[in-house]
């Protein structure tokens, strides 16, 4: 109970500041969460997706996969199918290579969607903190200056002691903002290689797939 007292006074004394920080925070907090929650079930469905598409990619079933990929939204399918789309037409692998990046380049829009606003509040955060501080100590400086001489001292380090707070309840929303950040960059960062390793998956065994065929076609 006496944490809470100290935080709410803490809060209170701090100005009107405050409270746009306080706002920013928590359109931080949702916003990371929002994204963490979306990433880790993107990150799934594309597990998911690739383990149901390598055994019919293994038995060379091209149509029904990319028949499979045009009614899904997952984009593990979209970039494989997109891959094997290519390959009907042409066998080069370059152009195979270059369909699923294309692929990739059209779902990382959505995995990188709002998470750059996290480094944006952070820095809204921070500078409303020093703002906030300043304009508490022209207040401050102000109303010393009218104030009786033995009570200066006194009133000068209550208001700078005020002011002070916005700057640190700025860092304070600042700092766990830039934190989630950079968890959800690496989450990224962690999907999208996986999005490459499975067309270099992709790209290997249409290359084995071609190999035997010619040496098949080599035996006749």
């Amino acid at each position: 109970m006496d944490m809470l007292d100290t935080i709410l006074r803490f809060f209170q004394t701090g100005g009107a500041f405050m409270y746009p920080i306080a706002v920013v925070l928590v359109i931080g907090v949702a916003i990371a969460i929002e994204r963490w929650l979306v990433l880790t079930a993107a990150k799934g469905a594309n597990k998911k997706a690739f383990d149901q598409l390598l055994p019919a990619l293994n038995k060379g079933e091209y149509a029904k996969i990319v028949e499979g990929s045009t009614r899904s939204s997952i984009p593990m399918y979209r970039i494989v199918g997109a891959g094997l789309a290519r390959f009907s037409t042409s066998n080069r692998r370059d152009d195979v290579e270059y369909a699923m990046e294309e692929g990739i380049m059209e779902a990382l829009p959505r995995l990188e969607k709002r998470t750059p606003y996290l480094a944006t509040l952070a820095n809204i955060s921070t500078l409303l903190g020093l703002l906030g501080t300043i304009i508490g100590l022209i207040a401050a400086f102000s109303a010393v200056a009218n104030a009786d001489p033995a009570e200066k001292a006194t009133l000068l380090s209550n208001s700078i002691s005020v002011a002070m707070n916005t700057t640190a309840f700025g860092l304070i929303s600042a700092i766990p903002l830039l934190l989630f950040h950079s968890l959800l960059q690496t989450k990224t960062s962690e999907i999208v290689d996986s999005l490459e390793m499975a067309g270099v998956k992709v790209l290997n065994a249409l290359g084995n797939k071609q190999v035997v065929r010619t040496r098949q076609a080599d035996n006749k």
